[in-house]
Parts: C-alpha cells; structure tokens; sequence
C-alpha cells in the first residue's frame, strides 16, 4: 500500500499497534516526528504506553526525527532508503540512537 500522506502513515501505525500491541513492547521507546513542510507536522509515538498511543502534537521523547513530509513519504513508501536519507542530511536524528534503529519494526 503506497501512503499518500503523513496524517495516513501514522493513523496506519495506531491501527497495526491496536491489533498486535506486542509490536510496540518490543520496541518500548518514546518516538516524536517532526515532519516539515506541506502536509507534515509533529507526532508521537508512545511504545512505553498501554496501550502504544500515536498522537498529533508535541510532547517528551526518547528519539526524534526529523525528516521533510516529501522524503517521510518516500521511505515510508520505499522510494528511499532511510540509512542513504540520514546519511545526506535528509533524516536527522537525536536523542537514543538505538531506538533509530528499531524504528523498522513499526514502520
């Protein structure tokens, strides 16, 4: 399934950890996006809470990402590679580098 915006990525994501809520206690993080420019916005992504809770706004994170929403969609979609994204500045990461990595689990 190809996404066609961000807004549809993480309300995909609510509904993948609402049927197989073990997804997120094996990842056990607290994730915020922040997704720039036209159709983006910032995100939580709450894998401690019980039940895993994805939320529009702000709030504490172990790991943040920042990505623009053209190059969130084209990773979420395959299009680009996350590494490769990183790696030119595309992607920016702070906080619990080990949490980045796991990020595949869920997405």
């Amino acid at each position: 399934m190809a996404y066609s915006s961000v807004k549809e990525v993480f309300e995909s994501i609510q509904k993948q950890l609402d049927e197989d809520p073990s997804k997120a206690k094996a990842v056990n993080g607290v994730y915020k996006f922040v997704v720039t420019g036209e159709g983006g916005g910032t995100w939580i992504v709450d894998l401690k809470a019980d039940p895993p809770v994805v939320k529009e706004g702000e709030g504490d994170a172990q790991c943040t990402i920042t990505v623009s929403a053209d190059d969130f969609l084209k990773i979420v979609n395959k299009e680009l590679n996350a590494q490769m994204a990183f790696m030119t500045g595309k992607l920016k990461i702070q906080g619990d580098m080990g949490l980045a990595m796991k990020l595949g689990q869920i997405l």
